[in-house]
């Protein structure tokens, strides 16, 4: 019924359907309806601002735009649907459905180093490919149970949490309703999933409600923790506490979601982030593009089906990224002798909060347009809670005063919540290297001193 209503607004092959939806059946059924119609789906985060949402729509052409009820909207000429209104029944679309492995499946927007989110374009043949290496290694069959409690404006809730249980006759619960740490295993109690997936800041949560919680876990063989770097402390305590393993992953919407994960049936290795999913090949290379021996530090590099086909309208930061087949990540790591990757860094000075990935030009754009503000840098720094949070600091224009009021005012009105600085800094001088460029190495370390000097106080 949802095909044929996307088809009577006008949507077929080639087209785009923007969802900007919370986690609920509706999103999904969307998905498959509009898949059937060879269209493709754009996910929007459902925090964004109407500057970010209008941005979206006009980089992917989205023809639809489907919101919650009662939504305020902005959407620029782009037609908009609310959820409420869809069809009941169960008419069919005039039309069998498209079956074609080329056809783009989504566009997953994630923000670059300019700053500038970019599609990434993913089609039926690399969602097909990621699904079945999940399968394989996650050992899925009909007798699981998914508990959705990630995103589904994220390729990894669709991937790992929706397409491939259902891939392999298995059920799926949609948690509704916002993460909370106090209920959570209630809801596992009720539903006994036999696996989710989420972010190490869940885990964190988790890990420290109080030692007389002690609920019944004995339904659930594993979860998956991705997004971002967890400690091997933290596995080791949740699994020793809650009775089932973890297992660490790692990959990028660039490459449809996962590319290594430590095994559920071999040895999981604390610290590191598994494995290559079957299909996949990682090499770790030099700034010529050389590989390293084991055990030596470089960019990891990927190569298999699940690499997208490129960012939309993008060729050539798609050259940039893609080289040979092989997609470079930015990320910095090494392998070792088994072939287990571990992650020493991020060479785009991306901040992870809570599992979001930050890209601190962004926020800088947005800061230098107070005409107060001669140049802006931001970093991340340690939060006990999000893993990272967002600081920044900010140069004056010669004979102009900052006010940090006016600047969170200014972020409010541009950025999404969780990429808002949580701190604003007003110096007389942001710290360059030797080539004039903003040195955030030396930041971060300025900032770190200062904030052990005023706990140390």
């Amino acid at each position: 019924m949802a095909a044929r209503q996307l088809q009577d607004l006008g949507i077929g092959p080639g087209d785009v359907v923007a969802l900007k939806l919370t986690n609920r059946l509706e999103f999904v059924v969307l998905l498959f309806a509009a898949w059937r119609l060879g269209a493709t789906v754009t996910p929007v985060n459902p925090s964004m601002t109407d500057v970010e949402v209008v941005r979206q729509l006009q980089d992917s052409r989205a023809r639809l735009l489907v919101v919650e009820d009662g939504a305020s909207v902005v959407a620029h000429g782009v037609a908009v649907l609310a959820v409420g209104e869809l069809y009941e029944g169960t008419v069919e679309p005039d039309q069998a459905p498209l079956l074609n492995p080329a056809t783009l499946a989504l566009l997953i927007y994630t923000s670059g180093t300019t700053g500038v989110p970019k599609g990434v374009m993913l089609d039926h043949a690399n969602i097909d490919a990621m699904v079945e290496m999940g399968l394989q290694t996650l050992e899925l069959g009909p007798a699981d149970r998914c508990l959705l409690i990630l995103p589904l404006f994220h390729v990894n809730g669709i991937v790992v949490s929706i397409l491939a249980p259902l891939l392999a006759g298995a059920s799926v619960v949609i948690a509704g309703r916002r993460f909370d740490p106090h209920s959570f295993f209630d809801l596992v109690e009720q539903e006994r999933p036999t696996f989710f997936s989420a972010v190490p800041t869940i885990y964190s949560m988790l890990a420290a409600l109080p030692d007389d919680v002690q609920p019944d876990t004995s339904s659930l063989r594993f979860a998956v923790c991705g997004a971002a770097p967890a400690s091997a402390d933290l596995l080791t305590r949740f699994e020793a506490r809650y009775g089932f393993p973890l297992v660490e992953g790692y990959g990028l919407s660039e490459g449809t979601c996962g590319s290594t994960i430590n095994p559920l049936a071999g040895p999981r290795r604390a610290g590191t982030v598994g494995l290559p999913f079957p299909g996949q090949e990682i090499r770790i290379v030099d700034a010529d593009g050389g590989e390293v021996a084991p055990g030596m530090d470089g960019e990891v590099v990927v190569r298999g089906p699940n690499v997208m086909r490129g960012y939309l309208g993008r060729p050539d930061e798609t050259a940039k990224v893609i080289v040979n087949g092989w997609l470079h990540t930015g990320d910095v790591g090494h392998l070792d002798a088994e072939g287990y990757l571990t992650l020493v860094g991020r060479s785009k000075d991306m901040i992870i909060r809570g599992g979001e990935n930050i890209y601190p030009r962004e926020i800088e754009d947005v800061l230098a347009g107070d005409p107060s503000v001669l140049e802006a840098a931001v970093i991340g720094v340690p939060d006990e809670k999000w893993g990272e949070v967002v600081v920044a600091y900010v140069q004056p224009r010669p004979g102009s005063t900052v006010d940090p009021s006016a600047l969170e005012t200014l972020c409010a009105r541009s950025l999404t919540g969780y990429k808002r600085p949580t701190a604003f800094f007003v110096v007389e001088a942001i710290p360059k290297n030797a080539v004039g460029k903003i040195d955030k190495a030396s930041l971060r370390a300025d900032h770190a001193a200062a904030s052990a000097s005023a706990a140390a106080s």
